[in-house]
């Protein structure tokens, strides 16, 4: 499976985020986030956007780790230009 699920498994067991709380805040079934989390489905693309919001809600720096982790890259300081 790709990337997100693991990504999201890494990122709710870090940060002590619930599966169920993250399917409360995003308004979908409990279920789908335990396939995503256990990689038995992928998330669509068009879900991701949702997982980031929802995260952002429930611990900002869970969205962040979140996305660099989706991306395969490591955050960087908001201050540090690319060139750096």
């Amino acid at each position: 499976m790709g990337k997100a699920g693991k990504a999201l498994r890494q990122v709710l067991e870090t940060y002590g985020i619930s599966q169920n709380r993250l399917a409360i805040v995003m308004g979908i079934n409990r279920a789908t986030v335990n396939q995503w989390f256990n990689e038995t489905r992928d998330p669509l693309a068009e879900s991701i956007p949702d997982i980031v919001a929802a995260l952002e809600t429930l611990n900002e720096a869970a969205a962040k780790e979140f996305v660099a982790l989706y991306l395969g890259r490591i955050a960087q300081d908001d201050e540090r230009s690319p060139l750096d």
